[in-house]
């Protein structure tokens, strides 16, 4: 294939990583698909019971091993399934092997057992199993937990957002996936726990083995065995087949706002391209750039000049988000910080403090490490940059946020951001996380203290590893958890998941939202990095898919906002605004990796529509401008977008 045509492969998610379907093991009305060794979307007819049941091995920095299977076997009828494999885990250091064999019969039971044994000494936040439950039709509903001395207790799934633990001490969980039909999940082996996963932006709760509680990490010594099993039984009343219908049904509704303003993050070593193509990318109309500030990595007063010059290159405000490095004498930093702003003339219009320390995670419970007191923080931040908007919260994630909630009384607004790489790497767990967002902002209203919350600067990729030292390292440009450069910020996948982060959080009440960066691992725009980025290297130039979502979701900011219901918002994910002109704009994103049709309804008939799309990829990275000029007339209330599509609609 030559330079100017990528692979279908590159156009969707940037890389040429060849990644396996699942397959698709059944049993009566029973389905799940198995993949990397561990079964998903286990339904009973047609109806998400499990989301995931899954045996991991994790490093001391929380990063997941892939496991290495092998003498795999599968085998199935219309009664039953059964599959077996080996598997081994290891990097340079350590390696820990196991046996898995999962069983399946048509009345909805599944067993999934593993023994494993640590081949050298082994270093591991967590060895065992994991199980997901759903969040869609779950959160806030009741559940029958048996604990691990036998005792049986009435409980619900958490509706905001659990900082904590929400069940702990399990051996068992039981809980209604349709009316009358209920399914029992057993774990043996240890104690287990669960934790509300939506506070990493995961569309799930996780049940786990081994308390946090415990230390970590720990070691499993070299010969040490480890065995459990994972079951699942239907009770109650089984349900019908549920049916489906093929078309996404799109309905928009009543006005709920306006359309926030939409910001993008900077760091100095990014700063230098991000000038370079200034002309491209001030295109995009950012109102803001949120600049960033670490002592700890050689910022210093150039930084922010540097930084300065391409807010102003793009005719957006400056944010500041410094990084508070000491404890004792964080006054002293502090009003460092500060003259060197004075000198620079004052020219942020918000700042936001925090700690080093908030930039690690910290179970609920503690022990906390040193740390300034964020309300003095905060009084101190409004007295040395008056006039300017102070910000409180977390440079980390939500989970951090929640788990640390800031005297907000002595901020103007609250923030946090989020990554999709948390847990897992797959293009899936990136996109399926986005169900998340609306419970997220839920839940920061509900602690937020009446404040506003803004949101970013927000990626797939990774800016910071609370959880480890840092963001995994991506030289061969794949799919993996923990990312700091993830291809995807580059491919159509990318443009979906922007558009839809965005979409979720200005229907759910953000005051403003910033996305990913300029140039680098988060950018727009390509430039010449430390890791290979397939196709663009080699045409060195161009701007990724994602470009055109910054683009269309600045230039719609203050326009009258619309709800919109969904029918299957897993799959798709829409924004939709009233312009100035009194045309309704509607942008839609395929969160899928197939093909969907999606339903408009009449209203759509003869608007103009553009679309970003594998066939468009080339034409969409050699014009900035591309959804301006490329527009075809929708004849009918459908159409069909392809994997990861995004698509404008401008009303007749």
């Amino acid at each position: 294939m030559s330079q100017k045509e990528p692979s279908r492969a590159v156009r969707l998610c940037g890389t040429e990583e060849d990644v396996a379907a699942p397959q698709i093991v059944k049993a009566g009305e029973l389905t799940a698909e198995f993949e990397a060794g561990n079964l998903r979307y286990i339904r009973f007819a047609g109806l998400e019971m499990i989301r995931a049941v899954s045996f991991i091995v994790r490093d001391r920095n929380w990063a997941t091993y892939t496991p290495q299977l092998s003498n795999l076997l599968i085998e199935q009828d219309s009664d039953g399934f059964a599959i077996s494999y080996d598997a081994e885990t290891k990097d340079k250091e350590q390696a820990f092997r196991y046996s898995a064999k999962i069983t399946g019969s048509a009345k909805g039971t599944i067993e999934f057992a593993a023994v494993g044994v640590a081949v050298s000494d082994f270093v591991t936040n967590r060895t065992g199993f994991v199980v997901l439950h759903p969040i869609a039709g779950v959160a806030g509903a009741p559940a029958v937990v048996e604990t691990a001395d036998g005792k049986k207790l009435d409980t619900k799934f958490p509706e905001l957002i659990s900082p904590s633990q929400p069940i702990m001490n399990m051996r068992a969980i039981t809980h209604e996936f349709a009316p009358g039909a209920k399914i029992v999940c057993r774990m043996e082996g240890d104690v287990y726990e669960m934790e509300d996963q939506r506070n990493w932006m995961d569309a799930s709760y996780k049940t786990y083995v081994r308390p946090l509680a415990k230390p970590w990490p720990y070691t499993l010594k070299a010969g040490e065995r480890v065995a459990q099993k994972v079951s699942l039984k239907l009770e109650g009343k089984l349900p019908a087949p549920s049916r489906r219908t093929k078309a996404v049904q799109l309905k928009i509704g009543r006005r709920i706002g306006v359309v926030p303003p939409l910001g993008v993050g900077l760091s100095p070593e990014d700063a230098a391209t991000a000038l370079k193509s200034a002309s491209t990318l001030s295109k995009i109309k950012p109102a803001y750039v949120i600049c960033h500030y670490d002592t700890r990595l050689g910022h210093d007063q150039k930084s922010l000049k540097d930084m300065l010059k391409v807010a102003a290159a793009l005719k957006a405000e400056a944010w500041l988000e410094a990084v508070v490095t000491t404890v004792d004498g964080f006054e002293t930093e502090i009003a460092k910080l500060a003259k060197i702003v004075s000198r620079l003339k004052s020219p942020f219009r918000a700042v936001f403090l925090s700690p080093a320390s908030d930039m690690k995670s910290t179970q609920p419970t503690g022990p906390w490490p040193p740390c300034p007191p964020l309300a003095d923080i905060y009084k101190l931040a409004r007295l040395l940059f008056p006039d300017t908007r102070i910000g409180g919260g977390m440079m980390s994630y939500f989970t951090e946020l929640n788990r640390k909630r800031p005297p907000a009384g002595f901020a103007d607004f609250i923030t946090f951001t989020n990554s999709a790489l948390v847990h897992a790497g797959d293009d899936r767990s990136v996109t399926e996380g986005l169900e998340a967002l609306p419970a997220m902002a839920k839940s920061v209203g509900a602690f937020g203290g009446g404040k506003p919350f803004v949101v970013g600067p927000s990626a797939i990729g990774m800016r910071f590893n609370p959880y480890g030292a840092a963001p995994q390292a991506n030289p061969k440009d794949v799919r993996q958890a923990m990312n700091r450069n993830d291809p995807r910020q580059r491919g159509l996948l990318g443009a979906a998941w922007n558009l839809a982060y965005f979409a979720h959080f200005a229907r759910n009440g953000a005051q403003s939202v910033a996305l990913g960066g300029l140039t680098g691992p988060f950018g727009a725009v390509y430039s010449k990095t430390a890791w290979p980025q397939a196709w663009f290297d080699g045409v060195k130039g161009g701007v990724y898919p994602v470009f055109h979502v910054l683009r269309g979701m600045s230039r719609l900011q203050g326009a009258d906002l619309f709800d919109i219901g969904i029918s299957r918002p897993r799959d798709v994910q829409a924004l939709a605004a009233q312009r100035k002109d009194g045309k309704i704009e509607l942008w839609i994103a395929n969160l899928t990796g197939d093909p969907v049709t999606v339903d408009l309804g009449r209203k759509f008939v003869d608007s103009r529509a553009a679309v970003l799309d594998a066939e468009r990829f080339v034409r969409a990275a050699e014009k900035p401008e591309f959804l301006d000029r490329v527009n075809t007339t929708l004849a009918v209330p459908r159409m069909e977008l392809g994997p990861y599509a995004v698509c404008r609609l401008i009303s007749p």
